[in-house]
């Protein structure tokens, strides 16, 4: 199974939910998804002030990747911060953040498994 064919669709048609995890202020609005495999392509938003410190070190099965729309996040582990225009690109098994957005943030994200 794939992530399902859509044509265009207004994406504010789709709900936020909050993420799996330890912090309410992560959302994300999941625009595919594939059942089979359980990857996305998604919009996250980081609420003015979200800490995802109780979330902890992130890595994946799966590739990522990821280009802030909006905002800015600090990876506290780096102690770096990536601002709206800046990608990552993060293979399977990279460890990333946990992040801190003071201002608040929005990306978009695609995640993919390479078959």
């Amino acid at each position: 199974m794939a992530k399902p064919e859509i044509e265009f669709t207004p994406s504010a048609q789709t709900p936020w939910t909050v993420c799996e995890g330890l912090v309410p202020e992560l959302t994300e609005r999941v625009l595919t998804r594939d059942e089979e495999t359980g990857v996305v392509t998604r919009i996250l938003h980081f609420a003015p002030g979200t800490d995802t410190s109780p979330n902890g070190v992130q890595k994946h099965d799966f590739w990522e990747e990821v280009y802030i729309l909006t905002g800015s996040i600090r990876d506290l582990r780096l102690n770096e911060t990536f601002c709206a225009g800046d990608f990552a690109v993060r293979p399977p098994g990279m460890e990333h953040g946990p992040w801190v957005s003071e201002e608040g943030c929005t990306t978009y994200e695609v995640r993919y498994v390479s078959r």
